[in-house]
């Protein structure tokens, strides 16, 4: 792994390019051996920065949980990222474009806890009991550094996305809360309109077979770090459409039939 020394450079170099709404270069360019686990270090590292100004930690989101995506950047798992309180917005809510560089947005279903959930052994039928209710969500995706690479053209890789906290910047909550044993999670759908018109589609079931899969697997991938999901977090469980890009003015709808729907406009 990389020196401690590195590791927080390389985390305030993120935190320095999403305060200035800047794009740095992708990190596995500097180092071609930079590691899942190092990209999780500088997470943690990045994360560290954001509680030391006062952010509060309220939940966490899980990515890459389809295999399509998981087989177009090479793994075999899904990824991880925090979410701060000043990322979530409510149902209708206005969203300042200004805060973003270059926003796309997701679909996805939010557990909200009522116990905690640990690892090592952690199950979906763990995940069940824990959960208080389920509601569907917009999860808003920013990246603080280049997708594709100016000079060389190649695309960014997992490592760099997982360094920059799985890409995560802002959701917005709605819907009709449910319990998770009301409905077959993996039944539920969504259609995502842009301004009246129809950009993806999906089922729940393209995350890991169920939602509560990825949260699983979450709790289980935090306990070697001595970390868990706490009561009252909320954890996006994974997308089941593709990123749709946000242009400033856009109107999103997200129509999950019997459960409701989300929306939110950027201004």
């Amino acid at each position: 792994m990389l020196d401690a020394t590195t590791i927080e450079r390389l985390a305030a170099r993120l935190d320095e390019a999403e305060r200035t709404k800047t794009l740095i270069p992708m990190f596995t360019k500097e180092y071609p051996d930079f590691s899942i686990e190092d990209a999780y270090a500088v997470q943690r590292s990045w994360t560290k920065l954001q509680l030391g100004r006062g952010r509060i930690i309220k939940g966490h989101k899980i990515g890459l949980t389809s295999k399509a995506m998981q087989n177009a950047v090479g793994i075999s798992e899904p990824d991880y990222g925090v979410l701060f309180a000043d990322m979530f917005y409510a149902d209708a809510t206005p969203v300042p474009f200004d805060r973003f560089h270059a926003p796309r947005i997701e679909v996805e279903l939010a557990f909200v806890l009522k116990a905690p959930l640990r690892g090592p052994d952690c199950t979906i039928f763990d995940v069940l009991n824990a959960t208080d209710y389920v509601t569907p969500a917009l999860e808003i995706l920013e990246t603080r550094m280049h997708r594709v690479d100016p000079e060389t053209g190649k695309t960014r890789k997992v490592m760099d996305t997982i360094s920059d906290n799985a890409a995560n910047a802002a959701l917005v909550l709605g819907g009709r809360p449910f319990r998770p044993l009301d409905a077959d999670l993996r039944w539920i759908g969504a259609l995502l309109f842009r301004n009246g018109e129809v950009e993806e589609t999906g089922l729940a079931a393209g995350v890991l077979n169920h939602p509560a899969n990825g949260i699983a697997w979450l709790a289980n991938r935090l306990a070697p770090h001595d970390e868990h999901l706490k009561a009252g977090e909320v954890v996006l469980a994974g997308s089941f459409t593709r990123p749709v890009d946000i242009r400033r003015g856009d109107t999103f709808h997200a129509d999950y039939g019997a459960f409701g729907s989300v929306s939110c406009q950027f201004v």
